[in-house]
Parts: structure tokens; sequence; C-alpha cells
């Protein structure tokens, strides 16, 4: 089988596709750019023989889709903004798809997937993606599931490349209608920094406190779990200390708006001047600890039982023990290597089903906590009744 991998120049995607050239058979793997020089670059680094690169522009859609016609499987690593047309191309290349960020676009596609016979898993990386077979774990277990839970901790700089600082920004947009909560049958708008809770990470990540933020599992869990009469899902995450201070200052005056002002006879976007000002600077290129932390929190009835089961994931330190994981890496790696594992356990065929699907209805999460396990990435769980 060929896969091609969208934005594979990437810090997040190449690291997926180096998982690609590490576990599995594909006979060959494109990195696919708009960036030439960083795609070769990617090519040299990985310096397998079945890895080419090829130049893409998913808003070209009718010359990315001639591309793409001649590939079984498509890994997509391009931004939020970019997804809707990214899997508008996927579903009329006749390929079957996976992506990072699942926020919607790409269920409009739904019925142009069976068509073909084929599926696409929107979001599926950290979270999305591990976090929903967390829960999907859990909530299996029992006969009815009264809340979830989802929190998770990024550390990583806020703005160590552009799709970063997008998603930076997207997610804390004031007017972003997808910053919702499940309550009781109903999904209800909230502001950026609702509903605060103090989540304990696995060590070395410690205990923050952590808001409701927009993301998919929120949707997908209340669809996944609607006749076990769940009645809360909450999605919550954090980044470094450092990061939430400027965001939450940045939210409070008013400058997440992103309003136009005026700047040397020159017309910006002020969340823009302040995105590329990061983008720039070693503060926003920097942090002092890195990684990924994921806690997932399910109540529901067990064997006649009230219990709750939590879930947490750990994976090889930053601090340079480990060759692989050294400080970034060790976050990017456990953002890109899920999606490696979904398009892998859907290239064997692991998940029988086609369209646009929730994670959650696409594998099986036995099979996704093996294949981590693997790249050291290990899911731990525990059981207390109430």
């Amino acid at each position: 089988m060929k896969i091609i991998c969208l934005a594979g120049a990437g810090r997040i995607t190449r690291e997926a596709v180096l998982d690609l050239v590490q576990f599995s058979d594909f006979e060959r793997i494109t990195i696919a750019d708009i960036d030439e020089a960083a795609g070769e670059e990617v090519v040299q680094w990985l310096n397998d023989p079945r890895v080419d690169f090829t130049k893409i522009d998913v808003t070209d859609k009718d010359s990315a889709v001639s591309v793409m016609r001649s590939y079984d499987v498509v890994m997509d690593g391009t931004t939020i903004s970019l997804n809707g047309k990214s899997t508008a191309c996927i579903a009329e290349a006749g390929a079957h798809g996976i992506n990072l960020n699942g926020f919607g676009e790409e269920y409009q596609f739904d019925q142009t997937f069976k068509d073909h016979g084929k599926i696409c898993v929107p979001g599926f990386g950290m979270t999305p993606g591990t976090t929903n077979m967390m829960a999907k774990h859990a909530a299996d277990q029992m006969e009815s599931v009264e809340s979830v839970r989802v929190s998770h901790g990024a550390f990583r700089p806020i703005a160590f490349s552009r799709a970063i600082a997008e998603t930076t920004t997207y997610e804390y947009d004031p007017e972003l209608p997808g910053r919702v909560v499940f309550e009781d049958g109903e999904f209800i708008q909230v502001p950026p920094f609702a509903r605060p809770r103090d989540i304990k990470l696995p060590e070395p990540y410690g205990t923050h406190t952590q808001y409701i933020i927009p993301h998919s599992e929120t949707v997908t869990l209340a669809k996944y779990l609607e006749d076990k009469g769940v009645r809360l899902i909450e999605v919550r995450g954090t980044w470094p200390p450092k990061n939430m201070l400027l965001i939450k200052a940045l939210y409070e005056w008013g400058i997440m708006q992103n309003e136009t002002i005026k700047l040397d006879g020159a017309e910006v976007g002020i969340m823009d001047a302040i995105a590329a000002y990061l983008l720039q600077s070693p503060q926003g290129r920097d942090t002092e600890l890195y990684g990924y932390a994921l806690h997932v929190e399910v109540i529901g009835t067990r064997a006649g039982k009230k219990v709750m089961h939590t879930l947490t994931h750990t994976h090889p330190s930053s601090d340079g023990s480990v060759p692989g994981w050294e400080k970034l890496r060790a976050y990017t790696r456990c953002v890109g290597i899920p999606m490696s594992i979904g398009i892998q356990l859907i290239a064997r065929g692991k998940s029988r089903v086609t369209g646009a699907v929730i994670p959650e209805l696409a594998f099986d999460p036995a099979d996704v906590f093996r294949e981590l396990e693997r790249r050291e990435i290990f899911i731990h769980e525990e059981i207390e009744e109430l």
C-alpha cells in the first residue's frame, strides 16, 4: 500500500511519518507539503528508500486530488483552518484518511467516503484521539455512564510553529461556538476559562487548574454514549503555567478578539501581531517542561455498583535520558504517533466501517493501547468504588 502525508514537513506530522518508517509496511511513504525545502529536509532525515517528497497545495483542489488518487491512504497533518479543504480532497480522491484535529468540517463528506468504500477518522492524536479510546475503554465496562471528564496537559512552547500559534488563537476565541459542555441532553456553550477544576496529572507534571476547551470529544462521546444515559461530558486542558497566564491576560484585555489596529500606516490584527512576535521570540519558542499528560475520569455503574474509572498516560522523559524524546520531541511524538497508529490500523483492515467516522466507532481501544505500548507510551488505570 502507498500513503501520502499532508503537511509532512511539520514538526508533529514528521514524527508520525517517522513512526510509519519504524513500524509500518507501506511500500511508499510520500511527504507532501507546500514547503519543498522543508519536505526534502524530512526525506533526508528519515533516510529510508520508501520515503519521497511531492509538493502539494490542498487549496488547489484539482491538482491535490490528482496527486492523492495515486495513494491508498492519506495521513492529514494540516492545520484546523485547512481541514475542510484537505478532507474534501481526500474524499474525492477515494482514499482512506485520518487527521489530528477533528473540529467537524470533515463530517460533511461522510457520504462521499461511503460511496468509495473508505473511512475517514477526524481527530486522532493525543486529544482528541487517545482520550476517546481511554473514555471508551472505561465506558464499555459499565452498564450506565453518569459523567465523563477528559483533561490534558500539553507542555510545549506557546508558538513553536504557525499551526500551534493558530491553535492557541482558535481555542480561546471568545466567540467560538464549539466551546461546549454536554449536560442533561444539551450542548451548552461556555466562555473561555469556564468551569475551573484542579486536575492531578501524572508526574512530573503535577496538579493544574484546567478550563473547558473546544475539543471534539464532547460531541463524539455524547454520540457514542447516548444509550448509556450519560448526563455530563466536559473536556478541559492546560498549557504550561506561563502560557496560561499570558492567554488569560490577553483574553481579559480583549486582545483575543483580534481587532484591527493601525500601526505606522498599516492595518493589522492585534492578536496576529502578538502571534508573529511569539513565533520569532525565545519566550514563544521555549518552555521549562516538555511532554504530554492525559487524565480521563469516567463515573458510572459497573456490576451494579457506582465506580470511578480513571485513566492516565505516561511516556519517556524529555530530559534527554531516552534518545528521540528530548525536549519538544516528547510533545510532538506524543501527538504524532497516535495518528500514525490510527492510519496503520486502517491499512491493516482493523476498522471495518466506512464514511467519516468518530474515533469511538473506528477503533478498538485494546488495539490502540497495544500499539502505544510498543512505542513506550503507557496507559494506566484505576477503578474506585464510590
